[in-house]
Protein backbone atom coordinates (compact mmCIF):
# COMPACT_ATOMS: atom_id res chain seq x y z
CA UNK A 1 0.00 0.00 0.00
CA UNK A 2 1.26 3.43 -0.36
CA UNK A 3 2.46 5.77 2.04
CA UNK A 4 -0.41 8.16 1.60
CA UNK A 5 -3.13 5.80 1.94
CA UNK A 6 -2.08 4.08 4.36
CA UNK A 7 -1.69 7.63 6.96
CA UNK A 8 -5.17 8.39 5.31
CA UNK A 9 -6.22 4.75 7.31
CA UNK A 10 -4.53 5.62 10.11
CA UNK A 11 -6.09 8.93 10.18
CA UNK A 12 -9.76 7.52 9.60
CA UNK A 13 -9.56 5.09 12.50
CA UNK A 14 -8.45 7.84 14.31
CA UNK A 15 -11.68 9.55 13.53
CA UNK A 16 -13.78 6.72 14.39
CA UNK A 17 -12.34 6.24 17.59
CA UNK A 18 -12.63 9.83 18.75
CA UNK A 19 -16.15 9.71 17.28
CA UNK A 20 -17.34 6.84 19.03
CA UNK A 21 -15.22 6.87 22.16
CA UNK A 22 -15.19 10.50 23.46
CA UNK A 23 -19.17 10.46 24.80
CA UNK A 24 -17.45 7.53 27.42
CA UNK A 25 -15.14 10.65 28.78
CA UNK A 26 -16.95 11.75 31.33
CA UNK A 27 -19.75 10.63 33.89
CA UNK A 28 -22.67 12.64 32.42
CA UNK A 29 -21.97 11.89 28.91
CA UNK A 30 -21.64 8.00 29.35
CA UNK A 31 -24.79 8.42 31.01
CA UNK A 32 -26.33 9.05 27.60
CA UNK A 33 -24.78 6.83 26.11
CA UNK A 34 -25.58 4.31 28.14
CA UNK A 35 -29.06 4.73 28.01
CA UNK A 36 -29.14 5.20 24.30
CA UNK A 37 -27.07 1.67 23.90
CA UNK A 38 -29.71 0.10 26.19
CA UNK A 39 -32.48 1.12 24.37
CA UNK A 40 -31.23 0.03 20.93
CA UNK A 41 -30.41 -3.20 22.52
CA UNK A 42 -33.91 -3.68 24.06
CA UNK A 43 -35.57 -2.55 20.98
CA UNK A 44 -33.43 -4.73 18.54
CA UNK A 45 -34.15 -7.63 20.83
CA UNK A 46 -30.29 -8.86 21.17
CA UNK A 47 -29.39 -11.75 23.27
CA UNK A 48 -26.85 -10.86 25.81
CA UNK A 49 -27.33 -8.55 28.67
CA UNK A 50 -26.45 -4.80 28.74
CA UNK A 51 -26.66 -4.16 32.70
CA UNK A 52 -26.94 -0.62 34.72
CA UNK A 53 -23.04 0.29 35.74
CA UNK A 54 -22.01 0.95 38.61
CA UNK A 55 -19.68 4.02 39.64
CA UNK A 56 -16.65 1.11 39.60
CA UNK A 57 -17.79 0.35 35.94
CA UNK A 58 -18.69 4.14 34.94
CA UNK A 59 -14.93 4.84 35.72
CA UNK A 60 -13.67 2.04 33.83
CA UNK A 61 -15.87 3.47 30.62
CA UNK A 62 -14.54 7.04 31.48
CA UNK A 63 -11.09 6.42 31.80
CA UNK A 64 -11.68 4.10 28.01
CA UNK A 65 -13.09 7.03 26.51
CA UNK A 66 -10.73 9.35 28.12
CA UNK A 67 -7.30 7.67 26.67
CA UNK A 68 -9.06 6.82 23.52
CA UNK A 69 -9.37 10.59 23.22
CA UNK A 70 -6.02 11.53 23.56
CA UNK A 71 -4.85 8.54 21.62
CA UNK A 72 -7.12 9.25 18.24
CA UNK A 73 -6.12 13.25 18.40
CA UNK A 74 -2.27 12.38 19.26
CA UNK A 75 -2.64 10.14 15.51
CA UNK A 76 -4.78 13.15 13.55
CA UNK A 77 -2.21 15.89 14.74
CA UNK A 78 1.10 13.17 14.21
CA UNK A 79 0.38 10.83 11.95
CA UNK A 80 2.43 7.85 11.64
CA UNK A 81 3.15 4.30 10.52
CA UNK A 82 5.04 3.44 13.59
CA UNK A 83 0.93 4.44 15.55
CA UNK A 84 -0.86 2.75 13.15
CA UNK A 85 1.10 -0.59 13.96
CA UNK A 86 0.75 0.72 17.33
CA UNK A 87 -3.13 0.85 17.25
CA UNK A 88 -3.27 -2.53 14.54
CA UNK A 89 -2.18 -4.44 18.45
CA UNK A 90 -4.49 -2.19 20.45
CA UNK A 91 -7.60 -3.12 17.91
CA UNK A 92 -6.55 -6.69 18.30
CA UNK A 93 -6.56 -6.96 21.44
CA UNK A 94 -10.06 -4.88 22.08
CA UNK A 95 -11.53 -7.21 19.53
CA UNK A 96 -10.51 -10.38 21.41
CA UNK A 97 -11.99 -9.06 24.46
CA UNK A 98 -14.96 -7.65 22.58
CA UNK A 99 -15.47 -11.55 21.43
CA UNK A 100 -14.69 -12.96 24.88
CA UNK A 101 -17.03 -10.95 26.21
CA UNK A 102 -20.34 -11.45 24.16
CA UNK A 103 -18.83 -15.18 24.00
CA UNK A 104 -19.96 -14.87 28.19
CA UNK A 105 -22.93 -13.05 27.88
CA UNK A 106 -22.45 -9.53 26.70
CA UNK A 107 -24.99 -7.56 24.50
CA UNK A 108 -24.32 -8.66 20.65
CA UNK A 109 -24.63 -5.44 20.07
CA UNK A 110 -20.39 -5.57 20.90
CA UNK A 111 -20.00 -6.73 17.76
CA UNK A 112 -20.89 -3.85 16.00
CA UNK A 113 -17.69 -2.46 17.12
CA UNK A 114 -15.77 -5.71 16.49
CA UNK A 115 -16.56 -5.20 12.85
CA UNK A 116 -14.54 -2.24 13.09
CA UNK A 117 -12.12 -2.82 14.77
CA UNK A 118 -11.20 -5.91 12.84
CA UNK A 119 -11.43 -3.60 9.32
CA UNK A 120 -8.92 -1.17 10.98
CA UNK A 121 -6.48 -3.54 12.49
CA UNK A 122 -6.67 -5.12 9.09
CA UNK A 123 -5.70 -2.35 7.64
CA UNK A 124 -3.03 -1.12 9.66
CA UNK A 125 -1.29 -4.16 9.28
CA UNK A 126 -0.92 -4.25 5.70
CA UNK A 127 2.61 -3.74 4.03
CA UNK A 128 3.88 -0.02 3.65
CA UNK A 129 5.98 0.99 0.16
CA UNK A 130 8.92 2.95 1.13
CA UNK A 131 8.95 6.09 -0.08
CA UNK A 132 11.06 7.27 -3.07
CA UNK A 133 14.34 9.50 -2.42
CA UNK A 134 13.84 12.25 -4.55
CA UNK A 135 17.00 14.91 -5.27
Amino acid sequence: MHLNNYLRIVRASAWYDLIVTIGFATPWSFALIHQSITQIHTGLGLAGEFPAFAAAHVLMANLLGSIVTIWAILRLRDTRVVYGRYDAAGRVLFSMWQLYAVAHGASQIILAFTVFEIAFGIAQLLPVEKEAATD
